[in-house]
């Protein structure tokens, strides 16, 4: 049962949380993208990124337990397919699936003044769904970046569910899979529904559960069996859940 004194330390935590990250992006971020541009040295940026997840998640009192981390490859590229329910979700698989996660993100994204700035010169792929052109090539340019070596996580669901249950998956990972002939790395996420309560912008602390099924190959199969391939890594996402929640 949450208490007023829970909600006041809750909202205290996330103010710091808020500050805490908006002054590290308004700092780390214009110095990180300066040395990336002079030194071509993209990977500052994810070490940077990664900081200013794990100050803004510390903060908040937001905490992570992964299990499967064997399942993914150390030598290969792979799509990452996470069922979504909370906004704490891409924060934290961004940290725990791999150190140098390449995402697919809302192309309105692109207008914050810095971040948008980031994503690009870090290799993130923007998708704008209100245009069949955009994202066409937003999938091929991120099979490019993939046949390169780098991996990327996408929410096939679209959005974030409200109930728990799966939501209709959405082709436009599957197919980027497909192009790359890279396999996909099933992911299931819970816990994080409580952190945030619909219209409230304050952060609760959360244990969050990862849990990271073996990958599904796409070498050899033609963009007309991606239904095939949904169906597959649905199932496996749908076993992962049904294990529940990581104890420890």
């Amino acid at each position: 049962m949450t208490t007023a004194l829970d909600t006041f330390i809750a909202g205290v935590r996330s103010i710091a949380a808020y500050v805490a990250v908006s002054l590290y992006v308004l700092v780390a971020g214009p110095a990180g993208m300066l040395l990336a541009l002079l030194f071509r040295w993209k990977g500052v940026l994810y070490i940077l990124g990664h900081g200013g997840v794990a100050l803004g998640t510390s903060l908040a009192g937001i905490r992570y337990r992964v299990a499967g981390r064997e399942h993914v490859p150390r030598d290969r590229a792979v799509v990452f397919c996470a069922n979504h329910q909370s906004n704490v979700d891409p924060p934290v698989l961004y940290r725990a699936l791999h150190p140098r996660l390449h995402i697919l993100y809302k192309a309105e994204l692109q207008k914050l003044p810095i971040l948008g700035r980031a994503f690009g010169l870090g290799g993130f792929v923007p998708v704008d769904r209100t245009s069949r052109e955009h994202s066409v090539a937003a999938v091929e340019q991120a099979a490019q970046s993939l046949r390169a070596g780098n991996s990327f996580l996408t929410f096939p669901e679209g959005t974030r569910s409200r109930t728990g249950a799966l939501l209709p998956f959405k082709k436009g990972g599957f197919i980027l899979a497909i192009k790359a002939q890279v396999p996909i790395v099933p992911v299931a996420v819970q816990g994080g529904t409580a952190a945030m309560r619909r219209g409230s912008a304050i952060i609760r602390p959360v244990m969050v559960s990862v849990r990271i099924g073996a990958p599904i190959e796409t070498a050899g199969l033609k963009l007309s069996e991606r239904n095939e391939l949904i169906a597959r890594v649905r199932t496996s996402i749908e076993n992962l859940l049904a294990q529940g929640e990581i104890t420890r």
